[in-house]
């Protein structure tokens, strides 16, 4: 059986994320910050019962996120997902999931406009043997404007649209809304980002890297092994014990750098952008 959960699932959803806390923390991020109240999920979650016990969820809002899926709930997923128009602008997380449910969602969503299905999920529990870079800190509220267009240049880098196109005022808000949360990291020289990354999601036990950034003109410097050992020292300090972050296979300059730092892979996901 599948239904949408609310509040009173929290109980067997946390029991079902915590199968794996890593992977699954943007939903755990996401049903921390909601308690499952649909006007703040901005979506729904559906779950996926055997026998009256929650065996598989999907977060099923602008990201499209299984949890824990089985086979049948997969099918049961897309079942549900088909009978209404895409709303949905990505399909991310465990890479055979995500597959499974491409293979069933593909006919009717797709084309997709591009297909990463091999992306290293990587982990840190220990401060990094990387010397940290002093020059990376927290970024400033009155230094929106100094870091903001380093945010633009890299999400249309990494996701190839431009994020002030169809909603530029929701993409500085979240911006802000990171600079606000102490979640937003750079080196900054003389008003010039020249480094940056962000905490996209974070719950007690564990963290998500996002959006790391170094200026085109300084790649290739070592720049980023330093800088990201920085990070993830001050990440661990203070928001969360273990650092997450996902990056495509063919990045193979970053994942060298991510592996000096000291992730290690412990997991695949896949993503789909609409």
């Amino acid at each position: 059986m599948l239904r949408d959960l609310g509040p009173v699932d929290l109980p067997a959803l946390r029991k079902l994320i915590d199968r794996d806390p890593l992977t699954n923390l943007f939903v755990d991020y996401r049903v921390e910050l909601s308690g499952l109240q649909q006007r703040w999920l901005g979506g729904n979650i559906w779950g996926y019962f055997e026998a009256g016990e929650l065996v598989s969820a999907c977060h099923a809002a602008a990201n499209f996120v299984p949890i824990e899926a089985t086979d049948a709930a997969i099918e049961a997923f897309a079942i549900r997902a088909l009978a209404a128009p895409r709303s949905a602008s990505s399909i991310v997380g465990p890479q055979e999931s995500v597959l499974r449910l491409w293979s069933q969602l593909e006919p009717s969503w797709g084309p997709a406009r591009s297909l990463r299905f091999d992306q290293p999920f990587m982990a840190i529990s220990t401060d990094c043997t990387t010397a940290a870079d002093p020059r990376v800190r927290r970024v400033l509220m009155d230094e929106f404007d100094t870091l903001y267009p380093a945010c633009v240049a890299m999400f249309v880098e990494e996701v190839g649209l431009d994020p002030e196109g169809q909603n530029g005022s929701g993409y500085r808000a979240r911006v802000s809304q990171l600079i606000a949360q102490g979640w937003s990291f750079a080196i900054i020289d003389d008003g010039e980002v020249l480094f940056k990354a962000e905490v996209g999601a974070a719950t007690t036990r564990a963290c998500q890297i996002q959006g790391v950034y170094v200026r085109p003109d300084l790649r290739g410097q070592g720049i980023a092994a330093g800088a990201m050992a920085a990070v993830v020292n001050e990440v661990r300090a203070t928001v969360a014990p273990v650092v997450t972050l996902y990056v495509n296979d063919h990045n193979v300059a970053a994942r060298r750098t991510y592996e000096r730092v000291g992730f290690e892979q412990t997991a695949t996901f896949a993503t789909i952008l609409f």
